[in-house]
């Protein structure tokens, strides 16, 4: 589901899964198990938190997936999406236009809340945002999916809205703007056209003027899963999204879209592996950024 006129996570997803593996030696799987002495389990402890919101709103849940990839897209995954603005910096990357309708804050919040409650200034909202992100791809998918995440992240000290807005795909992005963000990757397309009846469709549901507060399904027929179907949508012109009718503009693109439509289990499996491979982006590991007590600030206010 997404807001109008909000969301390129399965976009993002396509994207990274074309990239070479990522491996950072400082972050580990089981990290807060071996390195800290914390009285709860931090990941069942996040799960948990997930898997109430996530049951009580899937839309949530795709939420958290999105607010991993916008905090990771941006200078690394360090948390500094989640930064509110505060008279030292009034703009932080929440104030860009590709951020709008972030969803998921609250289960973040909440999980910091519990955690801090358990053992102080021990895990950062950087590694609480990977797991989350993991924990509803999980639920989202009945289980489907599921991967470990190495974790040691510590949280950035910097936001800003441009940084966003120059990395991210704004609402609507049209393909040469697209073009522009992903060319490093060799991503490069055509005009195609959507159809016109599923075009029509969502422009009743989505009007110009409706801003953040309705919500479309993004595939209307497992709306509020999370599979493979979105690819065959890609495929019929049923999509949202600009970026979303640009993957089959090109050949390499167009041959991964028909993959993924075709295999549910290789999609998964590549899926977990985008996943792992966006986690581990310019990560802030050992003595560098901080272990915030609050997600939507630094310590230093």
């Amino acid at each position: 589901m997404a807001r109008c006129g909000v969301d390129v996570t399965l976009l993002l997803v396509a994207l990274y899964a074309l990239l070479p593996a990522i491996t950072v030696a400082n972050i580990q799987e089981g990290f807060y198990k071996s390195n800290t002495n914390c009285s709860v389990d931090v990941e069942a402890t996040v799960a948990s938190v997930v898997q109430q919101y996530v049951s009580a709103d899937r839309g949530v849940g795709a939420g958290l997936i999105r607010l991993h990839f916008h905090d990771c897209f941006v200078k690394g995954c360090d948390a500094s999406v989640l930064i509110d603005p505060s008279p030292v910096n009034p703009d932080p990357e929440k104030g860009s236009p590709s951020n709008g309708g972030l969803r998921g804050l609250e289960v973040i919040q909440d999980a910091k809340r519990r955690l801090e409650g358990a053992c102080p200034g021990t895990v950062s909202c950087a590694d609480i945002l990977a797991f989350a992100a993991r924990d509803a791809s999980n639920v989202l998918s009945a289980g489907a999916i599921n991967y470990g995440v190495p974790a040691g992240r510590r949280d950035g000290l910097a936001s800003a809205a441009p940084d966003a807005t120059g990395s991210l795909p704004p609402p609507f992005a049209r393909l040469d703007r697209l073009t522009e963000l992903f060319a490093a990757k060799g991503f490069t397309q055509d005009e195609l056209t959507m159809d016109a009846e599923y075009g029509a469709g969502l422009q009743r549901q989505c009007p110009t003027d409706a801003g953040d507060g309705v919500a479309v399904d993004q595939d209307q027929a497992t709306a509020g899963d999370l599979d493979n179907r979105y690819y065959g949508n890609v495929l019929a012109g049923k999509v949202l999204f600009d970026s979303d009718w640009a993957l089959i503009s090109g050949n390499t693109t167009r041959r991964m879209v028909e993959d993924n439509a075709a295999d549910q289990a290789r999609w998964a499996a590549k899926f977990i592996d985008a996943m792992r491979k966006m986690g581990a982006l310019d990560v802030l590991t050992g003595d560098q950024g901080e272990i915030r007590r609050f997600c939507n600030v630094t310590n230093s206010g």
